[in-house]
Formats: C-alpha cells, sequence, structure tokens
C-alpha cells in the first residue's frame, strides 16, 4: 500500500514587541516560543538574523522579514507579540506577504511588587487584531494563553494544517479529460468564475488525447506496466482479465503522465460511456489508485467534487486520502443512517477488507470497477459548490455503521440528524457527490474558509462549538 508522506508547510515567525516595554523579557518569551515550535514540529523560518533582538518592531524590519519571507515561499505568518507589540508593523508586513496570519501571546505574568509591568500582551493583541482588520487582513487567533496550554499546541497545529488547504486551494489545476456527461448537468461548472475568483485553473483536452497516451504507454513504459500490475495483484483480490489489467495500469500512467505534462495537481475524467467504448475499461480501479498515490481524480467531471476532495486532504497535511461518493441511500433500518457508495472511486487504502476487481461492474457490463466496504471510523465530510455567483463549502461529520452488503465501493453512516443533510443538498447549492476522511478536520476546513473567499457551511448546527474547539474549550 502507499505510504503516505505529510505535506511541507513553511510557516514565516515574526516575534513584535513595542519599545515602551523590556525589550528583553520580549526576547526572553520569543525564544521559549522558538522551543515550543521545534517541539511541535512546525517547519517555521526565523528573523533572528534582521536585527540583535531577533524581534519585528519597526520598517526597517518589516522590509527586511518582508523579502526574507517573500524568498523563502511562507505559506503563512505566525506573530508572536512577544510583549505590547507593534501593531502598524505586523499589520503592514501581514499585508504584503498576503498569506494566513496566526496571531498570540503569551498570558502576562504577575505584576512586580511596584505595581509595574514588563508584557502588557494581552493589551497589545486587541491593538493588533484592530489593525489587521483595517487593513483588511483576515487572520487567526489563539487565545491568549501560556505556551504549555493545550490551547496554544491545538491553535498551532491547527494553523499548519489551514495553510496547507490555502497553499493547495490557490494551487490548483485540474486536468479535465471530456466533457461532463450529457447527463449530469447537475456537475456543470463555471471556468471563468473559478478562475477569476480563485485561480483555480482548467486543462480541458480530449479523450482521444488520452487514449493516444495510453497506446505510447503500452508499447514504450513496459517495465511501469509489470510494477504496476504486480502492486494490484499484491493489494487486490483480482477476478479480470490480464489485459484488462494491463489496461487499468495503463490508464493509471497515461493520466498521471497527462497530469504532470500541464501541471495539474488533480483530474476529473468523463467516465462513461465514451471511454469504455475505447479502451474496453471502466477507469474507476484506476482512480482508486490514483487517489492513493495523491492525485485525486473524480469521475463525471465532477469538478467541484475533485476541489473538494483536495480540500479535505490538505486538512489532514495529507495524511488522509479521501473517499469521493454518492450519498444515495436511506439505511433500511437506521432513520438518521445513510449509503456513502460508489462505482469504485474509494483509495484502496479505506478498504476495510482486500479490495476485489470484479469481473465486470453491476451497473454497466464492463471491467474496471473496485468492489469494498470502508473501514470503520468517524467521518468529516465536506463539498464545495455554488451556483448563481456563490460559493460555499458545506461540512460536518458521520459515523461509519453496519449496514447491509452492497455492490461498488460503499460505507454506511450515521448523521445526528438526516433530514437535516438531505434538505441541504436539495436546497442548496450542492449535489449529491462529497469528500470524506476518516479524520477530524471540521475546525480546519471552517477556519480556511475566511481566507478563501467562500462560506462556511454546515448540516448540522455545530458552528459555535467548533468556534469554541478554535479557542481551545
Amino acid at each position: 500500500m502507499t505510504i503516505v508522506k505529510k505535506d511541507k508547510v513553511k510557516i514565516g515567525f515574526a516575534p513584535t514587541r513595542r519599545n515602551l516595554f523590556s525589550a528583553e523579557t520580549a526576547m526572553e518569551y520569543a525564544d521559549l516560543t522558538r522551543n515550543k515550535l521545534d517541539q511541535l514540529d512546525i517547519d517555521y523560518i526565523d528573523i533572528k538574523d534582521i536585527n540583535d533582538d531577533g524581534l519585528l518592531y519597526d520598517d526597517e524590519g518589516v522590509e527586511r522579514i518582508y523579502k526574507k519571507f517573500r524568498d523563502e515561499g511562507i505559506d503563512g505568518l505566525f506573530v508572536a507579540n512577544e510583549n505590547f507589540g507593534n501593531e502598524w508593523a505586523v499589520a503592514r508586513l501581514a499585508k504584503k506577504l498576503n498569506v494566513p496570519v496566526l496571531l498570540w501571546g503569551p498570558r502576562d505574568e504577575h505584576p512586580a511588587e511596584d505595581g509595574s509591568r514588563l508584557r502588557d500582551s494581552q493589551c497589545g493583541l486587541f491593538a493588533i487584531g484592530k489593525v489587521l482588520r483595517r487593513f483588511q487582513v483576515p487572520f487567526t487567533y489563539i487565545p491568549n494563553c501560556e505556551l504549555e496550554d493545550e490551547t496554544f499546541s491545538r491553535g498551532v497545529k491547527v494553523f499548519e494544517k489551514v495553510c496547507n488547504v490555502i497553499k493547495v486551494f490557490k494551487n490548483t489545476r485540474i486536468l479535465q479529460i471530456g466533457t461532463r456527461p450529457f447527463d449530469f448537468w447537475s456537475t456543470m461548472t463555471n471556468e471563468g468564475e473559478l478562475l477569476e475568483r480563485f485561480n483555480i485553473q482548467l486543462s480541458p483536452i480530449p479523450l482521444q488525447e488520452l487514449t493516444k497516451e495510453i497506446d505510447r504507454v503500452l508499447v514504450e513504459e513496459k517495465s511501469k506496466l509489470a510494477e504496476g500490475i504486480e502492486n494490484l495483484r499484491n493489494i487486490a483480490i483480482v477476478e479480470i482479465a490480464d489485459d484488462k489489467v494491463e489496461m487499468v495500469i495503463a490508464l493509471k500512467i497515461a493520466i498521471r503522465n497527462l497530469t504532470e505534462k500541464y501541471g495539474c495537481n488533480s483530474g476529473v475524467i468523463q467516465c462513461w460511456t465514451a471511454l469504455q467504448d475505447e479502451i474496453g475499461i471502466l477507469p474507476y480501479a484506476t482512480e482508486s489508485l490514483l487517489q492513493d498515490e495523491g492525485l485525486p481524480v473524480t469521475c463525471e467531471t465532477d469538478i467541484h467534487g475533485v476541489i473538494s476532495e483536495l480540500l479535505i486532504e490538505a486538512a489532514t497535511l495529507g495524511e488522509h486520502r479521501a473517499m469521493f461518493a454518492d450519498v444515495n441511500n436511506r439505511h433500511p433500518h437506521n432513520d438518521n443512517g445513510e449509503l456513502l457508495q460508489h462505482l469504485g472511486v474509494f483509495p484502496f487504502s479505506t478498504a476495510k477488507d482486500k479490495p476485489v476487481l470484479p469481473e465486470s461492474h453491476f451497473v454497466f457490463d464492463y471491467p474496471g470497477s473496485v468492489a469494498f466496504e470502508a473501514k470503520p471510523g468517524t467521518l468529516t465530510l465536506c463539498r464545495f459548490d455554488g451556483d448563481n455567483g456563490e460559493y460555499s463549502l458545506l461540512m460536518g461529520n458521520a459515523e461509519v455503521i453496519d449496514g447491509p452488503y452492497t455492490q461498488g465501493t460503499y460505507s454506511w453512516v450515521e448523521f445526528d440528524n438526516l433530514a437535516r443533510l438531505e434538505t441541504k443538498l436539495v436546497y442548496g447549492r450542492y449535489i449529491h457527490h462529497v469528500a470524506a476522511v476518516h479524520a477530524e478536520v471540521v475546525p480546519v476546513l471552517y477556519e480556511a474558509c475566511k481566507y478563501l473567499g467562500i462560506t462556511p457551511d454546515f448540516y448540522d448546527p455545530i458552528e459555535e462549538k467548533v468556534q469554541g474547539y478554535l479557542r481551545g474549550e
């Protein structure tokens, strides 16, 4: 099985001070903060080389720090308010960098016997927050707390994941193989809006370009084919003919080659019916393999669906692969139970037992599908979607439960109130395709929405609970 590597996120660390308060104390707390970031295994770029203090407090520092962070390609900015801090320097730096911003300051110590105070960090946080709003800089805030509090660790780790979501979203280019199937009006998208509003780019190619690449792979990439076939037979029960197995792997290699050619991090494909007429298989086993390799490819040319997958995987720092599923049948005995199912677009790594490549699909009389029940656990579900010029991200949780056998890749799940989800999918701007991971990342997705320019939406009334989690409650 593919080993999933943690995505790398680079944070610019800019501790700040104000001249009126103790510079020595601010420097001391900045070093303590650095030590904690090291303990949390955060990859950060420091500013100790910028000035003698290693702190942000003046215009010269703003310019030098900006150039360093820009050249290092940081994904987020962490401002630690080590005493009152310098609100205008922080705001100018954050505005120039245009990356997600994390704001925090350590809890103030007991006043001295003479009543004097060394830092007033909390007061400075209020000032910095106000000025960041004036500069129209969105930011994330960790409540004023001690370095050793769980609130701090949680806040930093959530921010790291948020930065990854933003990085992936803003650098998304999708290989679109073929048009959407005619009957799927629900998967239509506005390519121009995706580019203009979010810098999400599509790279459309005809099916013939894919089949031409498959033909080349079959002739020129024999060693990759053999390696892929051996891997597939190791991780799945393969019931299809040898030439069809070869085609499953040839299709995988061809799609990966084309995504690399066009600089894409994901793909969508017109999965029926022209494709199987051309190559004799369905693409679902191929898609499942690509999912596990970190290259999500969704069927039915669902562009918003693959964006949903990218977002939810990025929220786990790439440690979990997303299942792409239809929300499509109520549980026969549980009023809040629902079937998440598809023709095979679940990563092999999410299988409860060894996956099967059956001789033919239960709807289409072609090989190339996958069959297995997904493993148990708590899921986060999300759907990025839009219509009439408005975009939002639907999100929430569900628990895997027992249910009857069904064909394809599937999982029975229980919601707190299925009627709420059903109503959202009918009335909202969403369709019934969702991305799901075996991880709790709703707070990460929620916080990321402020940087993405999309509206967070919930199918359960959990917004206050999510906000409480982000406050460290």
